[in-house]
C-alpha cells in the first residue's frame, strides 16, 4: 500500500518541484515567513508561563497564547499545506491564505489585549476577527474539493472544513464568557466553549491528519482502514462535539456526557489505523512519539469528563473539572501534537538537499527521550494533588520541553546556511532505541530532582515531619524514651473537623507507646502536633496519617499549629493514665513551645513573642521612617468604563514593613496589605481570579456581591485558584476580605481590601483618596500577627492603607479651592473609625449606601465621618487656606497609634 503524498515528504530533504505558483517566495520562504506568528506566539507563552505570578488573567494567557495563537496559526497554515497535497493541483491560494493569516493574527492581539486591558469591546472585535478568518478558510477548503478530482484521502478535508466553521461557534461563546456572566449560564457556556474549540477545532484537524502523517513520520505503509477511518470518522467526531455542546446549551448534563462517549467513539475509530502502524513499526524518534503521546492524553482527558458528566453533578462541579482538565488538553494533547508535527515538518519543507535535511532531523530529533518525558512525566506529577511547590518545579519543567525545542527550531534553521555539513552531525542513527532510552532516563533523572527539589522547598507540605509516618510505617521521632516504658503500643483513632481533635482526650497507660491514626475529615489542611515533639506534618482533606507520639510517661498536650487554629480550640489532651501528679507539671514548659519549631506559622503570643498583651519591643507607630520613604499611593484612580473587570488576586506570604523599622510576614492579596482596590459602577460585572500562593489556606469574601458564600468564598489550599464573579448592585465603599478561620487573624495579617461602587451621578472632584483602616497586632519582627492580642482587643497600631503614620511623613498634595473626596473602609479586624480632618469641615458625607449631607445647604457641615467595622463610606470638603491640614481617626487613642496623617494645602 503507498504512502500518501505530502509535499517533501515522499522524499524527505529533496528540493521543491517547479510548479506554476504564481507566489514569489519559493516554498521554504513561504514556510519561514507563514509559520513565524506560530512561533511568535509560543516564544509568548514561555514568557508569560515565566512571569504568571505578576501578570493578570495569566492562566487564561497560557491557554489562548497555545491554543488561539500557537495552534491557531499552525491549523490554518499546515491544515491547507495538507489540503493541497491530497486533492492535488496547483495552489493559488496563499495570497488568500496570507491576508487570512493577518486576520487571525490581528484577531488574536484583540483578544489578548482586550482581556488584560479588561476592553470588552476589544474582546469582542477580536473574536469577530479570528472567527471570520477561519469561516473563509472553511469556505476555500470547501470550494477546493468541490473542483478536486478523487482522491484517496480527500476525505481528510472533510475535517478541516468541520474545524474551521467550529471555531466561529467557540469564538462568539469565548466573547459572551468574556462579557462576565455568572452563575450556571458561565459555567455551561465555558463547558460548549471548550468541547467546541479544543475538541472540535483542535481535535478534528488533529486527528484527521495523523492518519496520514503520523504513518509518514514512521516511514512505514498506511494500514489497513485508513480510508474508511478517514473516510468516516469525522461524523462520530462532529457529532460529539455537536451533542455535547447542545448538551451545554440545554443544561442536559446527561446529554453532554452521551456527546463525549460519541467523541471518543470517533477517536477509537480515527485513530485505529494509527495505533496498527505504531504496532507495525514502533517509533523511535520524537516527532511521531510526541504525536502519539498526544492522542493517549486527548483520550484520557476526554474520559475523565464523559465519567464526570455522567454522575450528573452540579454544573459548577463540572465547570471545575473541565478548568483542572485543561491543562491535560493544552499541554498534553495540543502543544505536544503540535512539537511532534512542527520537528517532523520543518525540515522537510524548508529544503535544503538531502545532507541539510538530515542534519535539521537529527537537530529536532535530539534528546528525544528527556524532552518527552520531562512534558509528559512532569505535567502527570504536576496535575496530581501534590505538595504546591512540586506542582511549581514539576510544571517547570513541561516550561523546558516548550523552550527547548523553540532553542531547536533556531538551531535547525541556522544548519541550512551551512555549505557543507560535517558527516559526524548525522552520525549516531544507527542505534535509535539505546539513544532514547539512555535519554529517556536522564529525563527521569530530571523529574526525580525536581520532586525532591519540590519537598525540600516545602517539607511540611510534603508530609515530612519530625515524627510523621504514613499508614503501615512507624517511627519514634523525637518522642520522650524512659525506663519507665511497658513495650505496649495503644492505638488512637482520631479526626480532624470543625477545628477540633476528636476524640480531644485521649487516655494511654502510663509507659505505653502512643500511636495515633489521624484521619483530617474537614476541607481544609491541618497538622498535629505534641508537646514532646512528634508532628504529622500537613494533612491534606481525606487523607491520613500515623503519628508515634513516642512513651508516654506524663500528661502532655497537642494541637494544630496553623495559624489560630489552636486558639480556635484545635487541641487535645494526653492523659498517662497511672503517672504521679508531678508528672503533668514535668511537662508544663512545653506547653510554650514555638509552634514555628514544628513547621507551623503562626500561634499566640507566647508562640510569637513571648510577650502577650504587650506593645511590640522596638515599634513605635510615632517614630519617623529612613529619608527615602515613599508612602503607599493613596490617589483613587477613575472606574473603568468596561461593564465587566476581570482581577487575579493571588494569596502571598510577604514580609513588609508596617511602621519605622518594623517588618512582619503579611498574609496579602498581590502583595500588599491592603490588596488592590476595585472600583466599579453599579450594574458592573467583576470576575475575580484567587490563587493561593501562600503557604496556608486563604479564601475572599467581597461585601460588594450578593451571593450564596459556599463556593465562591470556601477556602482553598496552596496551589489552588478559584473564580469568583459578582455583579455590583448596589453602591458604596465596600470590603473585602479573607473569611477563613480564624478569621480575625487572616484579616488582622493582611487579608483585606476595599471595592468602591460609585453612587449614580456621583460629582467629579479634584482629588480622590482612599483610607483602609485597620490594626496591627504585631508579633516577634518577622513574625505573623498575635491571636492573644486580637482575642484581648490591644492593637500595637491602628493606621491607614497598612503603614503606622505615613501620610504623616510622606503627605497628601492638594491646592487651594480644589475639591476633595475621601473615601474611607474600616477593615478591623475590630475597630471602627471617626475619619476627620483637623482644620476642615465636611460639607458631603456618604455612609453605607445614603449621602447624610449632599453639599446642598451651605450651612450644613460635619465634623467627621463615623463608620463601624467593616463599613465605609466618603466624605468631601474644599481648602479655603493655605497650610497643613492633619487627619485622623478622631478614636484619639487611635490617632496616637498611628492612624494619622497630613494634607499639604497649597496655592
Amino acid at each position: 500500500m503507498k504512502i500518501p503524498t505530502v509535499p517533501g515528504a515522499s522524499s524527505p530533504g529533496s528540493r521543491p518541484t517547479p510548479g506554476p505558483d504564481p507566489a514569489r517566495f519559493s516554498r521554504a520562504q513561504w514556510h519561514l515567513r507563514a509559520n513565524a506568528p506560530m512561533l511568535f506566539w509560543l516564544i509568548a507563552l514561555a514568557v508569560v508561563v515565566a512571569a504568571h505570578r505578576f501578570l493578570p488573567v495569566a492562566t487564561w494567557l497560557m491557554v489562548h497564547l497555545l491554543l488561539l495563537g500557537a495552534i491557531g496559526n499552525a491549523i490554518m497554515v499546515w491544515s491547507s499545506h495538507f489540503a493541497q497535497a491530497l486533492l492535488r493541483g496547483p495552489d493559488h491560494g496563499r495570497v488568500h491564505l496570507a491576508w487570512r493569516l493577518v486576520g487571525l493574527n490581528a484577531g488574536v492581539i484583540a483578544t489578548v489585549v482586550g482581556m488584560v486591558a479588561n476592553l470588552w469591546v476589544l474582546v469582542l472585535s477580536g473574536s469577530i476577527l479570528v472567527g471570520a478568518a477561519f469561516a473563509l478558510h472553511g469556505i476555500s477548503f470547501a470550494v477546493r474539493a468541490s473542483k478536486a478530482l478523487p482522491s484517496r484521502f480527500g476525505a481528510t478535508v472533510n475535517y478541516y472544513i468541520a474545524a474551521s466553521w467550529l471555531l466561529p461557534v467557540g469564538a462568539a461563546l469565548g466573547a459572551l464568557l468574556a462579557a462576565g456572566y455568572g452563575g450556571e449560564i458561565r459555567q455551561r457556556l465555558l463547558v460548549a466553549h471548550a468541547v467546541i474549540n479544543v475538541l472540535g477545532f483542535v481535535g478534528l484537524t488533529v486527528l484527521g491528519t495523523l492518519a496520514t502523517l503520523l504513518p509518514t513520520m514512521l516511514r512505514t505503509r498506511v494500514a489497513e482502514g485508513a480510508e474508511s477511518a478517514v473516510r468516516h470518522g469525522w461524523l462520530p467526531l462532529l457529532g460529539g462535539v455537536a451533542v455535547a455542546g447542545a448538551g451545554s446549551g440545554l443544561g442536559w448534563m446527561w446529554l453532554v456526557a452521551a456527546g463525549l462517549v460519541i467523541y471518543i467513539g470517533g477517536i477509537i475509530h480515527s485513530a485505529l489505523p494509527v495505533i496498527r502502524a505504531i504496532l507495525g513499526k514502533p517509533p523511535t524518534d520524537f516527532a511521531p512519539l510526541s504525536a502519539g503521546a498526544s492522542l493517549l492524553w486527548l483520550t484520557g482527558s476526554v474520559a475523565v469528563l464523559a465519567v464526570m458528566a455522567g454522575r450528573g453533578p452540579s454544573w459548577e462541579t463540572l465547570y471545575e473539572q473541565v478548568q483542572s482538565v485543561v491543562p491535560a488538553l493544552a499541554a498534553g494533547f495540543a502543544s505536544q501534537v503540535l512539537l511532534g508535527a512542527l520537528s517532523y515538518l520543518l525540515p522537510v519543507v524548508l529544503g535544503g538537499g538531502p545532507a541539510v535535511f538530515k542534519v535539521r532531523a537529527a537537530v529536532f530529533n535530539s534528546a528525544a527521550g528527556a524532552r518527552l518525558v520531562l512534558l509528559n512525566l512532569g505535567l502527570g506529577v504536576a496535575l496530581l494533588p501534590v505538595p504546591s511547590w512540586v506542582k511549581v518545579t514539576t510544571a517547570t519543567l513541561v516550561l523546558v520541553a516548550l523552550v527547548w525545542f523553540l532553542i531547536l527550531v533556531l538551531k535547525g534553521l541556522r544548519a541550512g546556511k551551512a555549505s557543507t555539513v560535517a558527516p559526524q552531525e548525522v552520525a549516531g542513527s544507527e542505534q535509535p532505541g539505546k539513544r532514547l532510552m539512555m535519554s529517556a532516563v536522564a529525563g527521569l533523572t530530571g523529574v526525580v530532582l525536581a520532586v525532591a527539589l519540590g519537598i525540600v522547598a516545602d517539607p511540611a507540605a510534603a508530609g515530612v515531619g519530625a515524627s510523621a509516618t504514613t499508614e503501615g510505617e512507624s517511627g519514634a521521632g523525637s518522642a520522650q524514651q524512659g525506663p519507665a516504658a511497658t513495650g505496649d503500643t495503644t492505638h488512637v483513632q482520631m479526626s480532624m473537623k470543625d477545628m477540633r481533635f476528636t476524640p480531644d482526650t485521649v487516655h494511654v497507660p502510663v509507659g505505653d507507646r502512643l500511636v495515633i491514626d489521624v484521619v483530617n475529615q474537614d476541607d481544609r489542611v491541618h497538622d498535629l502536633l505534641t508537646a514532646n515533639g512528634a508532628a504529622s506534618g500537613r494533612v491534606a482533606p481525606g487523607a491520613h496519617r500515623k503519628v508515634d507520639a513516642g512513651v508516654i510517661t506524663a500528661d502532655t498536650e497537642g494541637w494544630c499549629s496553623l495559624a489560630g487554629h489552636r486558639q480556635m480550640g484545635m487541641v487535645f489532651t494526653i492523659i498517662a493514665d497511672g503517672a504521679q501528679d508531678s508528672a503533668a507539671a514535668d511537662s508544663e514548659p512545653l506547653k510554650g513551645m514555638d509552634s514555628k519549631d514544628h513547621g507551623g506559622h503562626g500561634g499566640s503570643a507566647e508562640d510569637a513573642s513571648g510577650t502577650a498583651g504587650n506593645p511590640a519591643a522596638g515599634f513605635d507607630p510615632m517614630r519617623a521612617p529612613g529619608q527615602v520613604f515613599v508612602a503607599r499611593d493613596a490617589r483613587l484612580p477613575a472606574a473603568s468604563q468596561a461593564p465587566t473587570h476581570h482581577y487575579t488576586l493571588t494569596a502571598q506570604d510577604t514580609e513588609r514593613d508596617v511602621g519605622a523599622d518594623y517588618a512582619q510576614t503579611l498574609w496579602t492579596y498581590n502583595g500588599t496589605a491592603p490588596g488592590p482596590t476595585l472600583r466599579g459602577t453599579v450594574g458592573d460585572k467583576f470576575r475575580i481570579t484567587l490563587r493561593n500562593e501562600g503557604t496556608t489556606g486563604h479564601s475572599i469574601d467581597f461585601h460588594a456581591g450578593a451571593l450564596a458564600p459556599d463556593r465562591p468564598m470556601r477556602t482553598i489550599e496552596p496551589g489552588e485558584e478559584l473564580t469568583y464573579t459578582f455583579t455590583a448592585t448596589r453602591a458604596g465603599a465596600w470590603l473585602y476580605h479573607c473569611s477563613t478561620m480564624p478569621m480575625s487573624v487572616h484579616i488582622a495579617n493582611g487579608m483585606f481590601g476595599a471595592v468602591i461602587i460609585d453612587p449614580r451621578d456621583l460629582a467629579p472632584v479634584d482629588h480622590e483618596f482612599i483610607m483602609v483602616q485597620n490594626e496591627l497586632y504585631l508579633g516577634k519582627p518577622g513574625g505573623t500577627a498575635d491571636q492573644t492580642k486580637i482575642d484581648a482587643e490591644t492593637p500595637d497600631a491602628v493606621v491607614f492603607n497598612g503603614y503606622a503614620s505615613q501620610y504623616a511623613f510622606d503627605p497628601l498634595h492638594v491646592k487651594v479651592g480644589e475639591r476633595a473626596r475621601f473615601w474611607v473602609v474600616a477593615a478591623g479586624p475590630n475597630r471602627g473609625s471617626a475619619f476627620h480632618v483637623i482644620g476642615g469641615q465636611f460639607d458631603t458625607t456618604y455612609r453605607e449606601g445614603r449621602y447624610l449631607l449632599d453639599g446642598s445647604d451651605p450651612h450644613a457641615g460635619s465634623q467627621t465621618l463615623d463608620i463601624g467595622v467593616a463599613q465605609g463610606g466618603f466624605a468631601e470638603l474644599e481648602f479655603t487656606e493655605a497650610g497643613n491640614y492633619p487627619f485622623v481617626s478622631h478614636s484619639m487613642v487611635d490617632a496616637e497609634r498611628g492612624a494619622r496623617g497630613i494634607i499639604k494645602v497649597t496655592r
